[in-house]
């Protein structure tokens, strides 16, 4: 097993000044640093007090990343829960959690990320939002030094959990809910963000139910924006007799955007946020327990730091209608 003294003789330096480093001493030079930050890296070591505590069950902590990319109240809302859900499960079990927003690491590299969490004593990380495009996370969850569970996407290992809904199956089953007595045929649909897996999966499901009713499907990527949800329905919205959405923000968009044009006509969301309620139309969406699905992911992450490999974890849904009548 690699030492401080080990690192020490590396770097050139007494052990003493390992430790400071390592403590974060401010009275150290940056060329010092840096030059013991490499034989660290090079060594591969990890301090006996924080190599003891990711041995323990009892210790390791557990990183919660959330990675919501776009800051509105209806995201926030939905950030909460998970965190609500998070903290009361780790409290169940006397586990320690670390809260990361993507904005606090996104421009670290994973190596760093990875010193961090060391340092933190953390075991595992919860990722919530993980997309397709996020090079940094993905490195840091091939590195297999840590647990990890992935909310709302299909990948899963020995080491890693994911854990979702039937995403396709939910974006059918409110799609037929909402539109089950609409005649016309010409469905327009606002998709997510193009690199994110559960757009894909949502897409899948439209996709079906429109080849089902054979209906006209024209797709627009609205990236679960309000704005841009209304921009597309301002320039589509007119010629479709129904609009399905892949989240319930850009359900709010479609509304008010069919309000501005006078018109009304079916549309429906997905997610169960309270926002929809205060909408000026009652629609159909898929409810999640966004509470719930992350104390399972803490679950999750428990059971792979107790040496559980990971799995596929698909939880349930409800499908519901959100109104103004649900607030009063």
């Amino acid at each position: 097993m690699v030492s401080i003294k080990d690192v020490a003789a590396r770097a050139g330096v007494a052990i003493s000044t390992v430790s400071k480093v390592l403590n974060g001493y401010p009275n150290v030079s940056e060329k010092t640093r840096s030059r013991v930050q490499k034989a660290i890296d090079e060594l591969h070591y990890v301090p006996n007090a924080i190599a003891s505590a990711l041995s323990s069950k009892n210790t390791a902590r557990i990183a919660l990343i959330i990675n919501s990319l776009e800051h509105s109240q209806a995201i926030d809302e939905i950030d909460m829960h998970y965190l609500s859900g998070a903290i009361e499960e780790a409290k169940k079990r006397d586990i320690e959690l670390r809260t990361y927003f993507y904005s606090m690491i996104e421009d670290m590299s994973a190596e760093d990320i990875a010193r961090d969490f060391d340092a933190q004593r953390i075991g595992a990380f919860i990722v919530y939002g993980y997309n397709k495009n996020d090079a940094v996370l993905q490195i840091l969850h091939s590195m297999h030094r840590f647990k990890s569970v992935l909310v709302d996407t299909p990948i899963y290992d020995k080491d890693t959990s994911s854990i979702w809904i039937d995403q396709a199956q939910a974006q059918y089953d409110v799609a037929e809910a909402a539109f089950s007595s609409v005649k016309g045929k010409r469905l327009l649909y606002l998709a997510g963000k193009r690199n994110g897996f559960v757009t894909g999966e949502r897409l899948k499901g439209i996709k079906k139910f429109a080849k089902d009713r054979k209906l006209e499907l024209t797709v627009c990527y609205g990236d679960f924006s309000e704005a841009k949800a209304r921009a597309a329905v301002l320039k589509n919205g007119k010629e479709s007799d129904m609009i399905a959405c892949a989240s319930d923000l850009m359900a709010v968009g479609a509304v008010y955007a069919l309000a501005d044009m006078k018109i009304k006509k079916p549309v429906c969301g997905f997610d169960g946020i309270g926002l929809l309620s205060y909408t000026p139309q009652r629609m159909m969406t898929v409810i999640q327990d966004f509470a719930g699905i992350s104390a399972k992911a803490v679950d999750a992450a428990a059971a792979l730091l107790d040496g559980e490999e990971g799995r596929n974890i698909v939880t349930g849904y409800t499908i519901g209608v959100r109104e103004y009548s649900d607030v009063l």
